[in-house]
């Protein structure tokens, strides 16, 4: 069985993991009732643990209504019961740290659910109470206060539907992403005490991190003036008081022996590295090489800038291909335009899955090669492409907020398939799944890759296992024609990655480690192949 990459008594073990993300709901259903639980993951431990990834993320497991898939948080103490209990939570933590896997957690600070206690007791409290100060409420503008109190955008993108919304008794409220995603007023002092409680209570029961969600948002300027007459400094994006939140945390998570990771998109590389100072966060996600097409010129510049940014800072730089919420590798390597943005979403792209699935092969052996740390999305280790959930069963609210223009983000979240021959390729129930999965699931089914020396997650697990060939150290580039990315790593380990047309020869090693795919009948490395190497 393979082993994680770095021993759980080590310190350091965040500079250099490959940490696998979790989407509880479709990873796999303990309890056959269509949803994926925490008995499912338990169950997976040894998959998890042959695989070798050092951490698990979760994406949020508490207590929810599921608007927005967990991250309209209704209880943050408790775990939905679609998903288990916190005694299941606290025997999982324990149950991975024993198989030498840490756990990681979300924590969504940005807004909380329309369940949530403060803001029913808000609702109920009404206008001008204390109860309103946790929150946003503000009246509106118009003779009439009929009109929302500013014009700031939807965080989902294409949507056109307002961030206020207004009740009964007159006033509005803020809500960045959906209604049912009430902002949190973070000038307040108990809003700041309530999530540093938050913070110990999931470090005391085990857990090694915490994801940061939306990390960059939290704070508002307290005059909600317009962005178009204000848009510098921006009122709600990278405030400067926003430090003072991860300084205080990361007091928290130094006391916890804790890591933080924020997801944060900055497209300024001096103010991004301002939230990894040593006394804030420890890792962000690195969203440049996340959405980069594929192209030799710019990934390289993309891995340049991304190591450069974090230098001043000395934190680690984060790679990854796919999340919850991005096309699938597979899917969008395979498409006319490899790059990914938001705002580009749309039914009906051309996809070529054999030419996207020998790239994405490739793009894995080149994250797994780079300085710093690799955050693996649940089911790229199968090769899964993006799904297309029909219509009337798609769930996530960018679908219908954009007008039904946006595909959403179901594709990526459709349920694993663990067995070819079982209902539901194996997901775990007897049941349907949450979303339908397509009909060829089966084919990407664990059993059927296991044993197969070739497939995608034979590679990966090969790939991690190798991967401390590479080292700690520095990442130096080699003379290589146009369309090839070639880099030494000081552990005497090389990487080579051919996106040209046309095969290219290998530097002078000594012995080929793995490969992506066959090299050609003269030892040359094929279009959209990638090769480790010992010096």
């Amino acid at each position: 069985m393979g082993q994680p990459t770095h021993a759980p008594n080590d310190r350091d073990w965040w500079r250099s993991a490959v940490i696998y993300q979790v989407y509880v709901r479709s990873f796999a259903d303990g309890d056959g009732d269509g949803t994926g639980d925490l008995a499912g993951v338990r169950a997976r431990l040894p998959y998890l643990a042959r695989l070798g990834v050092d951490a698990l993320w979760f994406n949020p497991w508490y207590l929810s209504p599921m608007k927005d898939g967990g991250y309209d948080v209704a209880d943050y103490r408790t775990v939905d019961p679609a998903f288990g209990t916190l005694d299941e939570a606290e025997k999982l933590i324990a149950e991975a740290r024993e198989s030498g896997i840490r756990t990681i957690v979300d924590i969504v600070p940005n807004h909380v659910s329309d369940q949530h206690p403060w803001f029913r007791a808000a609702l109920a409290a009404g206008p001008g109470s204390p109860e309103r100060e946790l929150f946003h409420f503000r009246p509106g503008r118009g003779a009439r206060g009929e009109l929302p109190p500013n014009d700031w955008p939807s965080q989902f993108a294409g949507s056109t539907e307002p961030v206020w919304t207004r009740l009964p008794d007159g006033d509005w409220y803020l809500h960045l992403f959906t209604p049912e995603q009430p902002d949190l007023n973070w000038a307040h002092p108990a809003v700041r005490r309530e999530h540093e409680d938050i913070l110990r209570f999931w470090f005391e029961r085990g857990v090694a991190g915490v994801r940061v969600d939306s990390a960059a948002l939290l704070a508002k300027d307290p005059d909600l003036p317009d962005l178009a007459a204000h848009p510098h400094p921006h009122p709600f994006v990278d405030r400067d008081e926003l430090h003072d939140v991860y300084r205080s945390w990361r007091a928290v998570a130094d006391a916890h022996d804790g890591v933080f990771v924020g997801e944060v998109w900055l497209p300024d590389p001096v103010r991004f590295a301002r939230y990894l100072r040593p006394d804030e966060l420890h890792t962000a996600f690195n969203f440049s090489f996340l959405s980069c097409p594929w192209d030799a010129g710019r990934l390289r510049d993309s891995i340049d800038a991304t190591l450069a940014e974090h230098a001043p800072v000395g934190a680690p730089a984060t790679w990854v291909l796919c999340n919850h919420d991005v096309t699938r590798t597979v899917t969008r390597y395979g498409r006319e335009d490899t790059a990914f943005d938001f705002a580009a979403k749309a039914f009906g792209t051309p996809t070529d899955l054999a030419l996207g699935t020998r790239r994405a092969r490739a793009a894995a052996l080149l994250s797994l090669a780079l300085p710093g740390s690799v955050y693996l999305y649940q089911g790229e280790e199968l090769g899964l492409p993006e799904a297309a959930v029909p219509a009337a069963r798609i769930q996530d609210p960018m679908h219908f907020r954009s007008g039904g223009a946006d595909p959403g983000r179901d594709g990526c979240r459709v349920p694993l398939p663990w067995a070819a021959g079982l209902p539901y390729a194996g997901f775990g129930s007897q049941r349907e799944p949450w979303l339908p999965q397509p009909p060829d699931w089966p084919s990407y089914a664990v059993d059927r890759q296991q044993d197969d020396p070739q497939s995608m997650l034979s590679l990966y697990r090969e790939a991690i296992a190798a991967r401390p060939v590479f080292g700690d150290g520095p990442l130096t580039w080699l003379p290589a024609p146009d369309g090839v990315l070639a880099f030494a790593r000081a552990g005497g380990a090389l990487c080579v990655v051919n996106l040209a047309p046309t095969p290219a020869g290998l530097p002078a090693h000594s012995r080929l480690l793995l490969s992506s795919g066959p090299l050609d009948h003269a030892g040359r490395l094929p279009q959209d192949t990638a090769a480790w190497l010992l010096a």
